[in-house]
Parts: structure tokens; sequence; C-alpha cells
């Protein structure tokens, strides 16, 4: 029987990396539910928990969180969340029951950020593309209609052979000979 699919990473249950993601999950539930109920700070704003990841001894957990405002009410937020960590951990070790309770930190999560960023990025190359493309419609070419003429094409046109060399032409005078030891 393969459990290699039960665990994300390919691990199976019972390692001590699919405890950590376990573990890691149950603390941000916990976080979350802190948050909304008991944690009454004025600076708290609207905070998401969006992850919270826990090292593989489980001493250190670090939450991920992102949270809607101006500059000033996400510092505030990230203040709030600051001085809540003492209570947060109480209640962590507490819900739990692990022997050593890990050290909560909380970190601000980008990735949401990112993705605008990211999906600005793509908006912009879209108008860019739709501009190229309004300005490519009723364009001609600037040279011949066809500049990939067939080899035969050539030849006519130049006066010479098909094959691109002309016949009635005398060589240079010193073609093929070696100037350096003149």
């Amino acid at each position: 029987m393969n459990h290699a699919s039960a665990v994300p990473g390919g691990r199976p249950p019972g390692t001590p990396r699919a405890r950590a993601l376990k573990l890691g999950d149950r603390i941000a539930e916990i976080v979350a539910e802190m948050l909304e109920r008991r944690v009454k700070d004025p600076r708290l704003g609207f905070v998401t928990v969006t992850e919270a990841r826990i090292t593989g001894d489980l001493r250190d957990a670090t939450v991920y969180y992102t949270v809607y405002g101006s500059d000033d009410e996400i510092a505030g937020t990230a203040a709030a969340l600051a001085s809540a960590a003492g209570l947060i951990r109480s209640e962590v070790g507490r819900q739990t029951g692990l022997k050593h309770t890990p050290s909560i930190s909380f970190s601000r999560d980008t990735v949401p950020d990112t993705a605008r960023t990211i999906e600005d990025l793509v908006a912009r190359a879209r108008a860019a593309d739709a501009a190229v493309a309004a300005a490519r419609h009723g364009a001609v070419p600037a040279g011949e209609p066809d500049p990939y003429r067939s080899v035969a094409d050539r030849g006519d046109a130049d006066g010479g052979d098909a094959d691109g060399g002309d016949a009635d032409r005398e060589p240079d005078e010193g073609a093929g000979v070696d100037d350096s030891r003149r």
C-alpha cells in the first residue's frame, strides 16, 4: 500500500514534516478564531490569516496574514498582533496539548500584493499588444511583397547563372595568392 499521496510533498503520514504541516493548519485555525473572538485591540484591522508554518522541530511558528487598509492601519495591525502574541501562544498551547508550545511570530503575507502587481503588468502588456495590433491593421510591408524569392528568381534577376555564379567573368588578378608573404 502506497501512502506517498496522503500528504502534500509525497511523504507518508506520521513523518515529522507531515506532523508540522498538520500542526501549522491547526495553529492557523486557532489564531484566526482568537483574532475574531478574543483579541479586542482597537488597532487590529481587517485581518485574514492565510497560513501558519512551523519549523520541523515544532519550536517556532510563523503566522502569515493579510490586512486591508492604509499604511497606518497596516502598521497598527502589525503592532496589535505583536502585542497579542503571548495570549495567542498560550491558547495554542492549551488547544494543541503540546509539551512545548511553539513561539508565535507574525509576518504580513505579500502574495496578494505580488499577484496584484503581476495582474497590472499583464493588463499593461495586453494594452500594448492591442496598440501594436491596431497600428498593424492595414499596414503594408516596407519592401517587396515577397522578400523570400527562390534561388531561380535571384539568378534571373542578377543576369547570372541560376546557381549564383558568373561563368563569363574573369578571375581577379592575384586571386588565391597569399599576400602576407610580399
